[in-house]
């Protein structure tokens, strides 16, 4: 495909299933703009504050003999740190916070959680996930050539937040996730994180160790026991309020000395390697054209920002020192690395996964629950 950019936002043909229409003006306008306008767009407008609003109420008067109201997992980024301001300040919610410690966070991190819980003096209840399983498996995801290998961080943040939620009784659960800052992202960069059998195909094939401890969530887990059975809620507030990264990062470092680490979750040290060297190294995946496309569409950041954003080199910091401390942690030799690189890729589909359970959960057991 001829290289291409998008007028309107700055996603690129490095997105393989990307397509371009003549807008009026002449220029060319993407896909993902598309469907921003027609589906991501009119869904978000649903979320009201009003009904943020009357949700609060309702939980606090059913949780009113629990010890709390709900549960929220605090990564130490922007959105879950000014998730966790908001919903005290605001609605005054008795929030238990929990973050899972997967074994890569950064100082930032570390000191923007205790500067948010000590200040607001809320409890915080930490999950740490065994390092040596989510080492092998992180290898596993890089020997078999697939793009996300982020994967197994990001399924464990899930799986062991929501399970702890279902063990203590607490049916809601507040995320940071929003449109404002994630409504773009090509499928075909990635696959569902929460896609239990593919992570446990790609371990059998390429991992070494067994996972013990390692949190899993099943798809009856994820999609059947927790929601239908449980009656758990996820919510994700800041769809139900203006919500703008930049906005955010100013009242949470006047409020709390909260410290910025730079591009989006990058709060991680993995996911800073991962996002701003291993993609766009080894794919070409630039993950902050989507991040600014979301921001553009949102409102919240200029095109010509993005554009001037992007002509620097997508890895901020120091790449020696840090591929360093990354091989030392998952204990790889540079050769085994540069042998990791030079891996052929692969797509989800060369490994088994929930594609079709999906589709039959789309097709009748949604129906059945209805």
């Amino acid at each position: 495909m001829e290289y291409q950019v998008c007028s309107r936002c700055v996603m690129d043909t490095t997105d393989p299933q990307i397509t371009f229409t003549t807008s009026g003006g002449g220029g060319a306008i993407c896909s993902h703009c598309r469907d921003f306008d027609n589906v991501i767009k009119p869904y978000w407008q649903g979320f009201s504050k009003e009904w943020l609003e009357k949700k609060i109420a309702f939980i606090k008067e059913e949780c009113k003999s629990k010890p709390y109201d709900c549960i929220l997992g605090l990564s130490g980024g922007v959105d879950s740190s000014y998730l966790l301001h908001y919903m005290i300040k605001e609605y005054d919610l008795r929030i238990l916070a929990v973050h899972i410690d997967a074994g890569w966070n950064t100082h930032t991190a570390k000191r923007n959680i205790s500067k948010l819980t000590e200040k607001l003096q809320i409890p915080l209840h930490t999950i740490k996930v065994d390092f040596d399983e989510m080492r092998d498996l992180t290898i596993a995801f890089l020997k078999s050539g697939v793009a996300n290998c982020d994967v197994p961080q990001d399924h464990a943040f899930f799986a062991a937040l929501y399970g702890y939620a279902v063990q203590n009784g607490i049916r809601y659960v507040l995320t940071g996730s929003n449109f404002a800052t994630e409504s773009i992202y090509p499928p075909s960069w990635e696959h569902d994180a929460m896609d239990s059998i593919q992570l446990r195909d790609i371990h059998k094939k390429f991992g070494e160790e067994p996972l013990v401890t390692f949190p899993v969530v099943s798809f009856f887990d994820y999609y059947i026991l927790y929601p239908k059975i449980y009656k758990m809620e996820v919510l994700r507030p800041l769809n139900n309020i203006k919500y703008g990264k930049k906005i955010a990062i100013d009242t949470l470092a006047k409020e709390y000395g909260w410290e910025n680490y730079g591009n989006k979750h990058c709060e991680s040290l993995w996911t800073k390697f991962f996002q701003e060297y291993f993609l766009p190294t080894k794919f070409g995946y630039d993950k902050r054209r989507p991040h600014y496309s979301s921001m553009i569409l949102a409102g919240d950041m200029s095109r010509e920002e993005a554009m001037r954003l992007l002509e620097s080199p997508a890895y901020q910091g120091n790449l020696e020192e840090d591929l360093a401390v990354i091989l030392e942690k998952l204990d790889l030799s540079r050769t085994e690395w540069e042998e990791i690189m030079q891996t052929p890729k692969k797509s989800y589909k060369d490994y088994e996964n929930n594609e079709e359970l999906y589709q039959y959960k789309k097709q009748y057991l949604d129906k059945f629950f209805e």
